[in-house]
């Protein structure tokens, strides 16, 4: 059965809404569903890991669903849209979360290595979106977030593959914009730098890196991911009714002045 209509004037409501959130067993993507179940959203919540999907589905209260998946095999997108749609009966809010990354010389990149990562942060979403579309056309509404990343905006050192994945996902952005708008379909892309997540654990324990981030950052600390979950609530919600086709930094201004700072990340 479809989700009930929104009944409430605050624009930032999510009441009635229902979210499909890829990659979030953990990190961001996990305080993504954490957000949109907080503002209102029944949340479909995707990633390979069962259990930890579970443990995710546990801190939300609107009946969340679970769905596993591999988004690297091509049949995963269609399956996870279906099955999405015959638990919640529609999804008005997709969020292309997950990610696969590498930091390497560009001299050790392999074929596999950049097919690998295409596939889920570029293949993937536009799957996702091609097969949720007409769901959303036939409501009239839905709001597509991507999300992007700081490699994407600006040059980052032994990220060459992973920053031209998250370029086409700024530039497919764009174009989806363009296309689906006419249907009442928005599409944005948030952009974080850099996330205190179990990622970023192993380069935390070097020396220095930790001051190095900071400083990088004018707002001059690490962000969470309740700063980057927040920009997705806002984007899928009537507030940013009138926004499309953007890529919202979400980053502490690092993107704008990293250069001014000779910092790297």
């Amino acid at each position: 059965m479809a989700a009930p209509e929104p009944t409430s004037d605050n624009p930032f409501s999510l009441l009635g809404r229902t979210a499909l959130v890829t990659g979030a067993s953990r990190g961001i993507g996990a305080g993504i569903a954490v957000a949109l179940d907080r503002a209102g959203a029944r949340v479909a919540v995707t990633a390979r890991d069962r259990g930890l999907l579970e443990k995710v589905a546990g801190e939300l209260g609107n009946d969340p669903v679970v769905l596993d998946g591999d988004l690297a095999d091509p049949a995963t997108p269609g399956r996870l849209a279906r099955a999405a749609l015959d638990a919640m009966g529609s999804v008005d809010i997709l969020v292309n979360n997950a990610a696969a990354a590498a930091r390497l010389d560009t001299v050790d990149t392999t074929a596999e290595l950049i097919d690998g990562m295409n596939a889920v942060n570029i293949r993937a979403p536009l799957l996702l979106v091609a097969a949720l579309i007409p769901s959303m056309r036939d409501r009239g509404r839905g709001s597509i977030v991507n999300v992007s990343s700081v490699s994407g905006l600006v040059g980052t050192p032994r990220r060459a593959s992973y920053a031209a994945s998250k370029g086409a996902v700024d530039a497919m952005t764009r174009s989806l914009a363009i296309e689906l708008g006419p249907i009442g379909i928005r599409v944005n892309a948030v952009a974080p730098g850099v996330v205190d997540t179990d990622l970023w654990a192993k380069n935390k324990a070097i020396p220095g890196v930790i001051e190095q981030i900071e400083a990088a950052t004018p707002l001059r600390r690490w962000s969470q991911p309740d700063d980057i979950a927040d920009v997705v609530v806002f984007l899928a919600s009537d507030a940013a009714r009138f926004v499309t086709g953007e890529t919202i930094s979400a980053d502490g201004g690092m993107a704008r002045t990293l250069d001014l700072y000779g910092g790297s990340v």
